[in-house]
């Protein structure tokens, strides 16, 4: 049904308004003065109604009214459109009076650490939209140009504010099904990450043990090494802050006492060339809170 074809059925709104009003408050005149005319004008307006639909909707009482029938039957389609109406008027164009910051981060920083902090943000300001842009390049944060940004390294970056998110300690965790029967874990197969970061070699000599063997397995996405280890797939040198849930849940184990800290982690950034709006300074105030 185009617009042409509701003009030939769509009652006037004003009309409408004035229908549902009478119907709630069993009154022209608290009508009326709910919606700021007359009585008279409330009265012409639903009498006008009736008079475009054929049908009587109101009995006029002594005191008050009361719906007829086919009052009583139109009335709930009446107010669902309202309340359609309504809707869509608050989620299309409240949310534009909220204000929006972007994030752009890796997206392992997103499921493990971020993610689940994420109902504190919102109970803190119900006026803010956050758009997460995850990262799995360098060049990507270029493209998203967004008003944060979380990098990986050792914080040392020209022009940028800068706060800790998540210091790098890293030892082997494993899912707990492989150790059974096991009494050297170390002969478990190895998960390795690709990247310029801290990896078994350094581990092994920070502990004092053996290197192991040739790792089974080589992944150039945490989260998806992190899947592979909860799933048994073998032992995986983990940045425990970010294996902290799965260790609570008893998905993972950790294997050592052993933690290697490096001079890298990750790092909530953002541009110091940029005005920054009050929005981006409470994102900022409360993400840089949480290390």
């Amino acid at each position: 049904m185009d617009g042409a074809e509701f003009g030939n059925h769509l009652p006037p709104l004003g009309w409408l308004q004035a229908f549902e009003a009478a119907a709630r408050l069993e009154s022209f005149t608290l009508a009326a003065e709910e919606l700021g005319r007359s009585q008279a004008t409330v009265s012409q307006q639903i009498r006008n109604l009736e008079d475009k639909l054929g049908s009587e909707l109101f009995h006029r009482l002594p005191r008050g009214v009361e719906l007829t029938l086919d009052g009583a039957a139109y009335r709930p389609h009446i107010l669902s459109a309202f309340r359609i109406i309504a809707a869509a008027t608050r989620d299309l164009f409240a949310t534009q009076r909220r204000s929006t910051v972007t994030i752009a981060t890796p997206v392992s920083l997103v499921a493990t650490w971020l993610a689940p902090r994420l109902p504190e943000l919102q109970t803190l300001s119900h006026r803010l939209n956050v758009n997460i842009a995850t990262i799995n390049r360098p060049v990507d944060y270029e493209m998203e140009n967004a008003d944060l940004e979380i990098h990986y390294g050792d914080g040392n970056w020209a022009g940028l504010d800068r706060a800790l998110l998540v210091e790098e300690r890293l030892s082997p965790v494993c899912a707990p099904h492989l150790l059974r029967g096991q009494d050297d874990w170390t002969q478990l197969p190895v998960i390795a990450l690709a990247g310029a970061r801290a990896g078994w070699s350094d581990w092994c000599a920070r502990a004092g043990v053996p290197p192991l063997a040739m790792p089974m397995y080589r992944f150039d996405s945490f989260i998806l090494a992190l899947e592979a280890a909860k799933s048994g797939a073998g032992v995986m040198l983990a940045s425990l802050p970010l294996v902290d849930t799965a260790l609570k849940r008893g998905e993972l184990v950790r294997l050592s006492y052993v933690e290697l800290t490096t001079r890298s982690g990750h790092w909530l950034t953002r541009d110091q060339t940029k005005p920054a709006s009050p929005a981006i300074d409470a994102v900022w105030s409360w993400m840089s809170g949480q290390n």
